[in-house]
């Protein structure tokens, strides 16, 4: 699952802010902040990690989950292409419209 995908589910992007609000939490934790079941929650948590966006240590019986700072990093670089190539496309075309219609 890439990324975009994976934050399209509201649930995933609740998840993805409780841990930029913290610098870890165990897979508990981030579930009591849920009405969902336990076996839900570590579904999103497997999605989250599929896409990249979270990293998971298992410490005994504990699930501690962070943000991955790359896979965010890798979000942030699409846009800022994407942002980038739209920018030059629209100030293309106000350079167009202006070059036609010079007294607008």
């Amino acid at each position: 699952m890439d990324s975009f995908t994976a934050l399209a589910d509201p649930t995933r992007r609740r998840i993805i802010e409780h841990l930029a609000a913290a610098p870890q939490l165990p897979a508990g934790d981030i579930a009591a902040r849920f009405t969902l079941s336990k076996p839900a929650i570590s579904q999103h948590l497997n999605a989250l990690k599929a896409a990249n966006l979270v990293t998971v240590e298992v410490r005994g019986q504990q699930r501690i989950y962070r943000l991955n700072r790359e896979g965010l990093d890798e979000m942030d670089q699409w846009i800022a292409r994407t942002r980038a190539h739209w920018t030059r496309a629209l100030d293309t075309l106000e350079t167009l419209l202006m070059t036609e219609n010079p007294h607008e």
